[in-house]
């Protein structure tokens, strides 16, 4: 018998096929991990009455089911390397993140304390800021994105998951809904925002077809 028959080969190790998207995915999976750790502590609850840790904890399994696609497909599709140098894409999303944090809920800083501007005002600022990672981005189709997918969110976890989402800023949600449940004013809300998507995509499609 020959030596070397005897000792296992190594197997090289599969340079991705999308380093970006590769990436991407790490850090996903990173960001959900931290975001897991953090809330670990807080009660989930259940569906029908859910604890304070439920929100958070959901959306980093999303994030992180989200992060295993990515990283996955980084080695299965073809991709774009990593762009040299361009610091766009982190400095967007690092934005759209504090972006989210410091407008969703009042937060205090010292003597500094943010206001609540609620979802309707939060989530389409993240949603704009970090669709601007893009080199491509443009402001139509982000606006009309930010329309559909907030108003969204808001009925996924303020009506189906009741969680007690900030809606919109303190003094419009006093002075409009003062009278109102918050479910009432969370879906008259959402169907504003849907309707506005709706009539954004139609004229826009009109425009375009002349």
């Amino acid at each position: 018998m020959h030596p070397s028959s005897a000792v296992p080969r190594a197997v090289p190790l599969r340079a991705p096929a999308a380093p970006q998207t590769f990436v991407a995915g790490l850090v996903l999976l990173a960001l959900a991990g931290i975001a897991f750790w953090l809330t670990a502590d807080l009660p989930r609850g259940s569906l029908r009455s859910a604890g304070p840790g439920m929100l958070p904890q959901a959306l980093a399994v999303l994030i992180a089911l989200c992060g295993a696609v990515l990283t996955v497909s980084g080695f299965l599709v073809r991709g774009e390397a990593i762009p040299k140098g361009s610091l766009r894409g982190p400095v967007c999303i690092s934005l759209a993140i504090a972006g989210f944090a410091l407008t969703i809920k009042p937060m205090s800083f010292g003597a500094l304390t943010t206001p609540e501007l609620g979802l309707a005002v939060a989530g389409p600022l993240a949603i704009f800021l970090g669709g601007y990672a893009a080199p491509g981005a443009r402001f139509k189709p982000l606006l009309l994105l930010a329309l559909t997918l907030t108003p969204l969110c808001m009925l996924l976890f303020g009506d189906m998951l009741n969680l007690p989402i900030p809606l919109l800023p303190q003094f419009l949600a006093e002075n409009l809904f003062a009278d109102w449940s918050y479910k009432g004013a969370l879906r008259l809300t959402a169907a504003a925002l849907l309707a506005t998507a709706l009539a954004l995509f139609l004229l826009t499609r009109t425009r375009g077809g002349r």
